[in-house]
């Protein structure tokens, strides 16, 4: 594991006050997760670069530098860069080429998952399914947004990537615990949903909402985390804040419909008839093209995330 603490790339939208977030989770959870020490984190690089990028005054030269300081990530952001999902039509070989190209916005995201990839480190069966979810649900909501054009693709590729971070750091945490959990979904066909109710007094999405608070990711993408699957708005929530959240959780539910990351395909479930379909205003015609899209975009380019 990991025992290097992330500070912060929190924007002036940014982290809420530990009191709200505290008011809407499990004190005890909240606790252990902000002081843990030896919790996964991602890659320092990660940080950095998304300082610079919010520092309004970064160069590509800049840039490349500082992820080429991490070869890894460096050698992922490429790999990424060059899948057909990002639509370049030359191959791009150099980090500079990269930023150039795709622009600053989706470089941040590139290096995001590029370095959360580290986080699901041991590579075990179980490590890999979670992967190739979460890679799958970044993909799912970045076509989501884009099609919808009611929030910005990164913050949904990123939205979808994060969603189900929770559950790799409850395996972290007590892979034994975690275990139980994923058996009763195989033996007794729960939902993991329904499983770790029995196993937990907390849910992956709490988990998971703490631990972007604590990477210091913005308040938008830890309440979309944290939301992806309860759809629980206030009555005067931030529009945008119900777009992100229903996109993110849309882009689990297709990943859940094609069996990505899961023991097989969910064909009893209706996209259509669920709230995020509903909430982004989505027709049948529309919910099978997005899907079928983002079935054909995840073979063609799940390599890449490899």
């Amino acid at each position: 594991m990991w025992i290097i603490e992330y500070q912060g790339f929190a924007s002036a939208g940014g982290i809420g006050n530990l009191q709200q977030f505290g008011d809407m989770m499990n004190r005890d959870l909240e606790l252990m997760i902000m002081t843990a020490s030896d919790l996964p984190t991602i890659p320092v690089v990660a940080t950095k670069v998304m300082q610079l990028i919010e520092s309004e005054n970064a160069t590509a030269e800049e840039l490349a530098k500082l992820v080429a300081s991490d070869p890894a990530v460096a050698a992922r952001v490429l790999k990424i860069s060059n899948s057909s999902f990002y639509g370049c039509q030359r191959q791009i070989q150099t980090l500079s080429h990269a930023i150039v190209v795709l622009g600053f916005a989706t470089l941040k995201s590139l290096v995001v998952a590029a370095s959360v990839k580290q986080v699901y480190q041991p590579y075990g069966l179980t490590e890999k399914m979670l992967w190739e979810h979460s890679f799958g649900a970044g993909l799912a909501a970045r076509i989501i947004a884009r099609e919808t054009r009611l929030v910005s693709v990164e913050e949904a590729f990123l939205g979808g990537l994060f969603h189900d971070i929770g559950k790799i750091i409850m395996n972290a945490m007590n892979k034994q615990q975690f275990q139980e959990a994923m058996q009763r979904c195989y033996n007794d066909g729960l939902t993991f949903e329904e499983a770790e109710r029995q196993v937990y007094s907390y849910t992956h999405a709490e988990v998971g909402g703490l631990v972007i608070k604590k990477w210091n990711f913005p308040d938008m993408l830890m309440r979309a985390v944290l939301n992806h699957h309860t759809f629980d708005f206030s009555e005067d929530e931030d529009s945008y804040q119900v777009s992100l959240t229903c996109v993110v959780g849309l882009a689990d539910l297709f990943c859940h419909k094609a069996g990505i990351g899961m023991r097989k395909p969910n064909d009893d479930l209706n996209l259509l008839q669920t709230i995020p379909a509903q909430r982004l205003g989505l027709n049948e015609p529309r919910v099978k093209a997005l899907l079928e899209e983002f079935m054909k975009a995840y073979e063609k380019d799940k390599r890449f995330f490899k």
